[in-house]
């Protein structure tokens, strides 16, 4: 018995078409069954008794006839939304990472350098929104010759990658790097840096950047004191960042979250801990998980805890595991409002 499944193409309204290729015949164009939004959405119904298919937008006009850039997008026919994608024809296969720039925070009266990683297709496919994930120690995120031991986390390979894989949606990265980590990520440091954060640079990269607003879209992420001051950031401003990736954090040295979690109401977040054994902080992360668990955080729903056995720490251990809450935190789909 056949299914049809519902495939949505945004794009730009540029002039030419958009058709659809499926596996099922890729040399076969599949025109869209209806557009919406002034062009700029293609609708397409695929019959298939397959339970999973991958196809490709197609794009066809003055450029003559272009594939999407990438790997093949996965359907999955027992989703009852259907797919949304958001493809690009011109555009490099690679992302984009900016220069460093350095912001000047009118609150603190100090500058912080930031770099902000674009995915691939952003400046051509501007229909797209995209989650974001703000990062401490962004020297170690993208160029071994800015990372402190000459290992980076390789962050935009990573997304990327899980990207092609259709794991996840593609997802924007503020790198803050900082000036003083042993006084910003801990108390009371930590509480000028997050009004830094939230108030001037967050609003900045809103205003400049395709972002998609929300705390479930808006994700914190640190490994150490990192780790320690990426929880600060959701505990204070849970209506900011609704998600939190700690990695080896250092929980109780300079910080007081262990007793602000014990008295305060729980909030809505979804977190993500983890450590290395033995070693590399276990212990105190293991005393910060079972806390929040007695908080009513619910292991494996919006609390996500691993040991890694033998693990250091350092880049290297968690470079290699940074893609476990990149899925927790981006791997959604959402329901499109497109009217049928």
């Amino acid at each position: 018995m056949a299914d049809t499944l519902i495939v949505r193409v945004h794009y730009p309204a540029q002039g030419g078409r958009v058709v659809l290729r499926t596996e099922m015949g890729w040399e076969t164009d599949l025109e869209a069954a209806a557009v919406h939004d002034g062009g700029n959405v293609h609708e397409f119904r695929v019959e298939t008794s397959r339970p999973w298919f991958y196809f490709k937008p197609c794009h066809v006009g003055g450029g003559g006839f272009r594939w999407s850039v990438g790997s093949n997008y996965l359907a999955v026919t027992a989703a009852p939304e259907g797919r949304d994608v958001y493809p690009f024809f011109y555009g490099e296969l690679k992302g984009g990472i900016t220069q460093p720039f350095d912001f000047y925070s009118h609150l603190t009266g100090v500058t912080h350098r930031v770099r902000i990683y674009q995915p691939p297709g952003y400046s051509e496919n501007f229909l797209k929104r995209y989650p974001t994930l703000y990062m401490q120690d962004g020297h170690n995120l993208f160029f071994p010759e800015e990372a402190a031991f000459g290992v980076e986390w390789r962050v935009d390979e990573t997304l990327e990658m899980l990207d092609s894989m259709n794991v996840i949606d593609k997802v924007l990265v503020v790198a803050v790097y900082p000036r003083d980590r042993m006084h910003e990520y801990t108390k009371p440091g930590y509480e000028d840096y997050g009004r830094f954060l939230v108030e001037e640079l967050k609003r900045e990269v809103d205003r400049g950047f395709r972002t998609l607003g929300g705390p479930e879209n808006t994700a914190v992420m640190g490994s150490s004191l990192g780790g320690v001051v990426s929880l600060y950031l959701a505990w204070q401003y849970p209506q900011v960042f609704g998600n939190a990736a700690c990695l080896s954090s250092t929980f109780t040295y300079r910080d007081d979250l262990m007793q602000r979690i014990a008295a305060e109401p729980k909030r809505e977040l979804k977190l993500y801990l983890d450590s290395g054994w033995p070693g590399d902080n276990y212990e105190v992360t293991r005393s910060m998980r079972d806390l929040l668990l007695r908080k009513g955080y619910r292991y494996g729903q919006d609390l996500t805890y691993f040991a890694f056995p033998e693990a250091l720490h350092s880049e290297t251990y968690w470079a290699t595991r940074s893609h476990i809450p990149f899925q927790l935190f981006f791997d959604k789909r959402p329901v499109s409002s497109v009217p049928a």
